[in-house]
């Protein structure tokens, strides 16, 4: 077990330090890692709990990195693993938030963001290919990805694709169609957190309504992690005015361009407001929803992958996952390859991706590399 947990740590402490791109890179990142290279688990597995991550409340690529560190080491691993994914991020961010404190702004970032935009494009892809491949033949699953991929586009809530998807899936394999009670099910899980958020009134700064704020948010946050921008907004631009338009914008930036989940937003906001004991404890309450979510719903969706009634709901979902992954790739691709060189960034990655293997941290690193080389000279 011992040798289980250090190769573990090693892994997630990796993946934290160089997951750049946001939850659906992470995927592409975690797939790599621990389907293709250490073949911890199969890939329909791998699949399954990109479905219920997507479907579980709080920070989806957090929730993937449990359940993995779970499925490899138990309850330690579990711990292990979000912990991992989860500090060398804070703690990259607390950096970034020590700088902006003390020189008002943040240092220029775009030559690598240039880079490393169009690896995260292949990274994707990379993910997608590789999930879709041995299930090239299910075409009601191929149709679900069509459709959840355009919707998305369109701006339906990710949250609804994933139940539609698995609805419908479910409805194609068994003829069953229960979606009313998944809607109940939302209605009930929101609407205490919604009327404690109604009673909430301009106060001033203090750790436990910080605390209580992020979370909330992770309690109740669907989808990825920019979502999470929406209940900052709300609750402290809006609603508490501990924060100002330019600092969220500032965390915004903070987020996109340090690696690990976006979530670890929650440390930069916390930083400004109270210091680096703010910034702990909002980064704690971001990710705690997640570690009691997962430890609940695992043997769940074991034993619903198990029952033959329910196989078409986990499919689903997980077809509906792969659609909004698409989605996600192209909104990036069309902010990402605006001109030659990063297209080409872009293809050779996803070339060395699907010929060779290459790890997907070194190809981090080299696009941030042509980046930082293409701003200093000019070209």
């Amino acid at each position: 077990m011992k040798k289980r947990l250090t190769a573990l740590v090693l892994a997630f402490l990796k993946l934290g330090f160089t997951a750049f791109g946001g939850p659906a890179a992470a995927y592409g990142m975690m797939r790599q890692e621990f389907v293709v290279k250490r073949k911890w688990v199969s890939e329909e597995t791998f699949l399954d709990y990109l479905g219920v991550a997507n479907l579980v409340p709080g920070p989806n690529a957090t929730e993937l990195a449990i359940l993995l560190g779970f499925n490899h080491a138990g309850w330690p691993g579990m711990i292990l693993a979000g912990l991992c994914y989860i500090v060398p991020a804070m703690l990259t961010v607390l950096v970034f938030a020590w700088t902006y404190v003390q020189f008002g702004a943040l240092p220029q970032l775009e030559g690598m963001l240039y880079g490393i935009k169009p690896v995260v494009v292949a990274i994707i892809l990379s993910a997608l290919w590789g999930m879709l491949k041995p299930r090239l033949k299910d075409y009601p699953g191929l149709g679900i990805i069509v459709v959840v991929f355009g919707a998305y586009l369109l701006g339906i809530s990710p949250m609804l694709l994933l139940l539609a998807g698995g609805l419908v899936l479910w409805g194609v394999k068994s003829l069953i169609w229960r979606g009313h009670m998944a809607g109940l099910f939302m209605i009930a899980w929101s609407a205490p957190w919604q009327a404690v958020q109604e009673t909430v009134q301009n106060t001033a700064f203090s750790l436990s309504r910080l605390f209580w704020v992020f979370l909330k948010a992770g309690a109740v946050m669907f989808g990825s992690g920019y979502v999470l921008l929406a209940f900052i907004h709300e609750d402290l631009v809006v609603r508490l005015g501990w924060l100002t338009e330019g600092q969220l914008v500032d965390a915004i930036a903070v987020g996109q361009v340090t690696p690990g989940p976006l979530s670890t937003t929650a440390t930069f906001v916390g930083y400004l407001m109270g210091g680096v004991p703010a910034a702990i404890l909002a980064t704690l309450a971001m990710f705690l929803p997640s570690f009691i979510f997962i430890g609940i719903v695992y043997f769940a969706v074991t034993k619903l992958r198990d029952s033959e009634q329910f196989a078409g709901l986990i499919d689903g979902i997980n077809f509906a996952a792969l659609g909004l992954m698409a989605g996600v790739a192209w909104e990036i691709a069309s902010a990402s390859l605006v001109d030659p060189v990063t297209i080409g960034i872009g293809l050779v990655s996803l070339y060395l991706l699907l010929r060779y293997e290459v790890g997907a941290p070194w190809l981090i690193l080299a696009g941030a590399a042509v980046g930082l080389a293409r701003m200093m000279m000019g070209w």
